[in-house]
């Protein structure tokens, strides 16, 4: 299989090519999703900005970056050691391990988000009934159970519960088997895997709701940054990718660390929580724009952009042109690693569902394909064997 790098080069003959070609003529069901604009993105991706394969660090993970989206989360409970696990057994090249957020003695622990009665067991301990709160979190009333209000030996009580059952009750069959990991130990994991494998293993762990826990007292950067260092991964050829939702975090994390950095963006017209707070008044649609992809790429190496701001899905839900952002943010030096692929129905574009089944598959190699030919980077994903095999179909 030809494997392109980051400079655009592969390591066999044709695969470059191969995804030009997929950009001026990808299909989906019942009509074309990209045109010539898709083909220009995709050689946009060829930027001779970005580092060359054997350099290390960021830019030296082969393209497209399967990413395994808090784990392989498509078959296992997502953010525990088993789904982390079987993500790297499949073959991820990187590990979302994890969604950080604290407990009230200072702990990073790996949850999708603080409240954790949606993806733990905690409604069925009766000692901590009292603990149910309902909180604003990042201007949303939110009622549940909070990580900041247990310690960690009171969080390893508890276990992990699937989050969506209704498209995945497969998974609901390993409710109860991991605890909560604490992202230390995931740091020990990564090493211990690595050894294991003779290969290094790479993590790109999420800075959850930074504004909101520093109001707490709880300052997510530092504590991160200090982790990294004592484990002697704070460097710019670390293997930890360090992203989040707010820039400012991001920009913090830049003046504690060498780490590369990745800014997330939600939809155009979302407004990230830290600018809400600080009264700035910019967007998303302000950051994506070629002025606010050169201001990114200032202090961080790339962005992880929502899937519809690379391709937008019409009112009908199937997918329309791309949109210039795969070429914008490769003019400015930055790699994308959009969000998130996953194979059952519901959360597919509209032309790749087959049937209305929500726990069944549909067309997952067909929307892949579509994702790719743009020219991004990289792609999260619940399902990495899944994304690994259309991968190995585009660069044959």
């Amino acid at each position: 299989m030809a494997q392109r790098q980051q400079d655009g080069t592969t390591d066999g003959t044709g695969g470059t090519g191969r995804r030009a070609l997929l950009g001026a003529a990808v299909l989906g069901a019942g009509g074309a999703v990209l045109g010539a604009a898709g083909a220009a993105h995709a050689g946009t991706a060829t930027a001779g900005s970005r580092s060359g394969p054997g350099r290390g660090g960021l830019r030296s993970l082969p393209v497209p970056t399967v990413i395994a989206h808090r784990g392989a989360s498509g078959y296992r409970p997502e953010h525990t050691l088993g789904s982390y696990q079987l993500a790297l057994d499949m073959g991820a090249d990187v590990v979302e391990a994890g969604d950080l957020v604290p407990t009230r003695d200072g702990h990073l622990v790996c949850r999708h988000e603080p409240e954790i009665g949606g993806t733990t067991d905690v409604a069925d301990h009766p000692e901590f009934a009292g603990r149910r709160r309902t909180k604003v979190l990042d201007g949303v009333s939110t009622t549940g159970w909070f990580t900041e209000d247990f310690t960690l030996a009171e969080l390893k009580r508890l276990r992990a519960t699937e989050r969506i059952p209704a498209n995945r009750p497969h998974n609901t069959l390993y409710d109860g088997r991991w605890a909560i990991p604490a992202f230390e130990e995931v740091l020990r994991w990564q090493d211990e895997q690595t050894r294991r494998r003779g290969t290094q293993v790479w993590i790109y762990p999420e800075l959850k709701h930074p504004a909101y826990f520093r109001g707490l007292g709880l300052g997510t950067e530092e504590r991160l940054a200090a982790l990294l260092r004592r484990h002697g991964k704070d460097r710019e050829d670390s293997p930890v990718i360090v992203q989040s939702f707010e820039p400012t975090s991001v920009r913090r994390m830049r003046s504690l660390v060498g780490n590369p950095l990745v800014v997330l963006l939600s939809d155009a017209k979302s407004r990230p929580w830290d600018f809400a707070e600080s009264g700035d008044p910019r967007t998303t649609a302000d950051l994506i724009t070629p002025a606010g992809l050169r201001e990114i790429a200032s202090y961080a190496q790339g962005i992880g952009p929502t899937l519809d701001l690379v391709v937008p899905r019409g009112a009908d839900g199937r997918l329309t042109r791309p949109t210039s952002l795969v070429r914008d943010a490769h003019r400015a030096g930055l790699v994308l690693h959009p969000y998130t692929m996953r194979n059952e129905n519901p959360f597919l574009p509209a032309e790749f569902r087959k049937g209305d089944d929500p726990d069944a598959y549909g067309d997952a190699f067909g929307a892949f394909r579509a994702y790719f030919a743009t020219g991004i980077d990289g792609i999260f994903t619940d399902q990495p064997d899944t994304a690994l095999l259309a991968r190995a179909d585009v660069n044959r």
